[in-house]
């Protein structure tokens, strides 16, 4: 692992950088340790990575995660009453990038491959919108969840073949960051295989999307199914995370320029015992305090099936005190909710969907802030969104 001592003092990354990475490249660094002859060597884009990281892990802000696939995407619209075609999700995407204001409070955005290479129902690329308000943009490099032999009925992460040259493309194309998406299954063991496969993915993910100038996310999801208490989710975290940056370590990923899209520790989405914000965030930060080096900017948490209101509750129960990373958000389900139901793909709806996904990102901007209330609240942001075998 390069540390920080290779790296100078790094500013915040400004908009006009994104595109011009480029010129950011540093030469390759060797350190030699002695008395072994291990050599870690730093990405050619070390500082420029530092500076994305540090930019999507500024106070106040969060990400907006809008990279489901075109299926998940489907299904979305499906509940709309609305078709799965390309100009449906034009649409959708066209009114989440373009919300005015949105830079104010939303610092990355998470997309599919197809929204990296499209444009807005106006004709002007979806990247250029993001950048012009201040918004790095971000690409899902995974390519999905396939059954894992050997395993009882897990899965694993599939994309690392052509990962690299994909990720020279997608940092071609504008995008900054990346995201690979893994899960663990508590109700199906989690087996020690399950564990280290998604671990060694992760770190495999890393390593290779930071020698081509993208922060990685790292997100082992541990998945809400089941009937599980908090103290079972909390020891099976505890046993993740260990693996996960055992392995990135092995790989010589640099930690000050990766973020981290944890799950929340909370008991199973079956479980009669219900957690209180306050349960939730003791027992994730212990988790933190305990596997998350310092070095690490940000930690993005993903919402998984909560409710709107419920995941910005958790998030700014655990920014009541400093913490020694940006304790933040990524969230999907969880910021668009309101927004699609509100807009069901009328036209005229577009404004009040816009203003329904800007209330949602002011709330978790003060989540993160530790100023959240919960005041004033709709119902529908307040009902669960857990599904029995999510995929995303």
């Amino acid at each position: 692992m390069a540390s920080a001592s290779l790296l100078k003092t790094s500013p915040v990354l400004d908009k006009t950088e994104f595109v011009k990475g480029q010129s950011l490249r540093l030469p390759s660094v060797s350190v030699r340790c002695q008395p072994s002859a291990l050599t870690v060597r730093a990405s050619s884009y070390a500082d420029e990575l530092v500076k994305t990281a540090k930019t999507i892990a500024s106070p106040g802000r969060g990400i907006l995660a809008m990279d489901e696939s075109n299926a998940t995407c489907g299904k979305r619209l499906a509940s709309i009453g609305m078709e799965n075609t390309e100009a449906n999700r034009q649409a959708f995407r066209t009114l989440l990038v373009s919300v005015p204001g949105l830079g104010e409070y939303i610092s990355g955005a998470i997309l599919f491959e197809e929204t990296l290479y499209q444009s807005t129902v106006e004709g002007k690329k979806m990247v250029d919108v993001l950048v012009e308000q201040n918004i790095v943009p971000g690409i899902k490099v995974d390519k999905g969840l396939v059954p894992l032999a050997g395993s009882n009925n897990e899965s694993w992460c599939q994309g690392l073949d052509g990962l690299a040259s994909r990720s020279a493309a997608y940092y071609q194309q504008g995008a900054r960051f990346a995201k690979w998406r893994t899960v663990v299954s508590i109700p199906n063991g989690p087996s020690a295989l399950a564990v280290k496969e998604a671990a060694w993915g992760l770190a495999r993910y890393a390593a290779i999307s930071q020698d081509n100038g993208l922060v990685p996310i790292v997100e082992p999801e541990i998945l809400l199914d089941g009937e599980h208490n908090i103290d079972r989710t909390f020891e099976v975290a505890k046993q993740v995370w260990a693996e996960v940056f055992f392995y990135l370590a092995q790989n010589n990923v640099m930690f000050e320029g990766i973020l981290l899209k944890p799950s929340m520790v909370t008991p199973g989405a079956e479980c009669k015992d219900r957690a209180t914000p306050q349960q939730v965030a003791d027992y994730t930060l212990s988790l933190l305090r305990q596997r998350i080096p310092p070095a690490v900017p940000g930690i993005m948490f993903l919402s998984g099936g909560q409710s709107e209101v419920e995941a910005t509750l958790n998030l700014n129960a655990m920014n009541q005190s400093p913490n020694p990373w940006h304790v933040s958000f990524s969230y999907a389900r969880a910021l668009q909710n309101t927004c699609l139901k509100t807009w069901s793909g009328r036209p005229e709806n577009v404004k009040a969907a816009q203003d329904a996904l800007l209330v949602r990102a002011k709330a978790n901007s003060l989540a993160q802030l530790g100023k959240y209330t919960g005041e004033g609240e709709s119902d529908e942001a307040k009902k669960g969104m857990f599904v029995k075998g999510y995929v995303y």
